[in-house]
This record gives C-alpha cells, structure tokens and sequence, in this order.
C-alpha cells in the first residue's frame, strides 16, 4: 500500500490496481474563500499543490469521500468536481451523500448502506465509522461524516478517520479493528469562536498512544484555520514518547506501507 499526501486531507492511496483520490481539493493557492475573520481574512488554500500533482492525479481509478456537504469546500471543491466529471471517475460515497454528489454530475457508487458495519469494497470491505466534526453549537452547524476502515486482501488494514476531533466512536474503531495504518488529521481547525473541530496535537498524541499501528498526521498548513504546525507535532510526539509510529509527511511525499514495515521516499 503507498499513500501520497497532495494537500491538506487529500491523499491518493495505492492498493493494487486501485488508486484511490480521498476528499480531493484541487483548487490553485488562494483561490478559496478565508475561513476566519482574523488574521487579515486570508484565502484559501494557503499552498498550491505540489510538484508533480497532475501526473499523480491522471493515475486515479476512484474517489472516496468522507463528507461534502454544509460548506466543506477543503474536501470537496468546485475545481475538484469539475475534474471527476470530466474524467467520469468513479467517486464511492455514503448513501447520506450520493444524490448531493449525483446533483454536480458525478458518477456516483454509494455504499449500499450506512450502518457502520462491514460491506464490500472494490476487492475488499469497508465499515463506515461516525466522526464527530466539532463539539457545542459548532458542532451543530457541521457536517459530520464517516471515516473508512478498509481491508483489502494481501494489503495493511487502514483507517481514514476523516474530519473528526478524538471520540469514543474513534477509540473503540481503534480498539475493534486494530488498523496497521491510520491517517488522521491533526491541523487543530477552529473559528473565531468555539473549540476545535478536528483533532490537534493533544488529540493526536492520545491516538498514537491508543494504537500500535503507524498513524499518518495530515490536514496540516494548508488552510487558515489550522494552527498546528508540522514541526510542532512532531516535537509533542517526540517529547511523548511516540514519534516512532508518527509519520507528518510533507505535500507531494508518498509512503509504502506493507505488514509491520513503513517505507518513506
């Protein structure tokens, strides 16, 4: 399995003959609209993508999205619709999101339910576990989607735990299916008022310590609301105890992954 950080959460995981897009934001550096008021309202995405992006993404055989709706431009925005469309590529959704996604002209392959409980996927399974994208009144006004567990024959078993602060819900997955890879994000979004959105460093560093598996840290120094840094993760992991299983891989790097055995180049 190779996983290959593009930017922010949008990876493109390499299993067999599949390449799958994750929550794909495509749109060129500052092209998006700010995401808080402060800090002199600046644009989104902060950085463009990497070198060699387009050639990666012409390798893409699906898309996978963990939630689209309410605004969530940073997993799916116009730029990137516009390319799955013209590209028909196949984008495995939940049933929760299919006809939003069917409305913009996408060839849409929903999962036949959305139970949180096994169900096939391209070679393999998948189970869908709730996020929790946010707590109190923001919370209320997100959009919460899933994170995938998926397992696919002779490959590590992966959790894209998608947007999502550290729940009961993200341990017991943990707990039940005992992932050799999970790539979670760690960028600590918030607005201007409430409390984090999606996992930070103290979050991070409470799911590394509640798996024995590698955790791939993403969603970091893309958007404006995403405070945490790279190097401050890892320092936090380092001084932890847990750097060992901690991977923050910069935008365009790929990693290899088999049983027990993690390769970076």
């Amino acid at each position: 399995m190779k996983i290959t950080q593009l930017r922010n959460a949008t990876v493109i995981v390499e299993l067999g003959p599949y390449r799958i897009l994750v929550d794909p934001m495509l749109a060129p550096e500052g092209a998006l609209p700010p995401l808080r008021l402060g800090g002199g309202c600046e644009h989104n995405p902060v950085v463009g993508l990497p070198a060699g992006a387009d050639a990666l993404l012409e390798t893409v055989t699906h898309c996978l999205i963990t939630h689209c709706q309410k605004g969530h431009f940073d997993h799916l925005d116009r730029a990137a619709t516009r390319w799955l469309r013209e590209r028909d590529i196949p984008v495995i959704c939940t049933p929760h999101d299919a006809d939003y996604l069917r409305r913009r002209g996408l060839n849409v392959q929903p999962l036949s339910r959305d139970d949180h409980v096994a169900q096939p996927f391209l070679d393999g399974r998948v189970t869908t576990v709730p996020c929790r994208h946010g707590r109190g009144v923001v919370g209320l006004l997100m959009e919460h989607g899933v994170g995938y567990v998926i397992e696919m024959p002779g490959e590590p078993t992966l959790y894209l735990t998608g947007d999502t602060i550290l729940t009961s819900q993200v341990l017991d997955a943990l707990a039940r299916h005992q992932p050799e890879v999970c790539v979670a994000p760690a960028g600590g979004a918030r607005f201007d008022l409430g409390h984090e959105i999606i996992m930070g460093v103290r979050d991070l560093i409470r799911l590394l310590q509640a798996t024995r598996g590698a955790v791939v840290a993403n969603h970091l120094e893309a958007l404006s609301h995403c405070p945490v840094t790279r190097w401050e993760l890892f320092a936090a992991a380092v001084q932890e105890g847990v750097s060992e299983r901690l991977l923050v891989p910069e935008d365009g790097e790929t990693l290899s992954f088999a049983t027990n055995i993690v390769k970076q180049r």
